[in-house]
């Protein structure tokens, strides 16, 4: 098997077998984002205590590649601080530009380095990443 069928079988793997799919009942930040382009959409509940992504949830619509990218950013951050989700989405940022990134422990995202060989697909990637973004930055502000 080559690198390329082993990534699309992660990539499959998330999206038919999502992580973290669901939402909280509680008072959750919640952050909606959509991609107008493709119509891919996602809701994004963060649980953030003392500076720590404590728990991480999401709902949508879209593509497999949205919705593993959602399925995969989840696991990661959970556990880690503010500044560690932050710099993760850096990184994934850089990813999609085909730069070569490490992600250490959570190799499911470099199933997703061959998203930026295709423009547009790379908004669908990144969507879930931004959703975080947005949350924390206006949770900060």
């Amino acid at each position: 098997m080559n690198l390329d069928d082993l990534y699309r079988r992660v990539i499959m793997d998330h999206y038919k077998n999502p992580r973290n799919r669901g939402s909280f009942d509680d008072d959750a930040m919640k952050i909606e984002l959509n991609n107008p382009t493709c119509g891919d959409r996602i809701t994004l509940q963060l649980k953030v205590e003392d500076g720590i992504v404590q728990d991480a949830r999401y709902n949508g619509e879209g593509c497999s590649i949205s919705m593993s990218s959602a399925s995969m950013m989840t696991e990661t951050v959970k556990g880690k601080t503010v500044e560690q989700a932050l710099d993760l989405a850096e990184r994934f940022s850089c990813l999609m530009k085909g730069e070569e990134v490490d992600f250490g422990d959570y190799e499911d995202i470099e199933a997703l380095s061959g998203v930026n060989k295709f423009p547009a697909r790379i908004k669908c990637a990144t969507l879930a990443w931004n959703a975080l973004r947005k949350g924390i930055d206006e949770e900060e502000q």
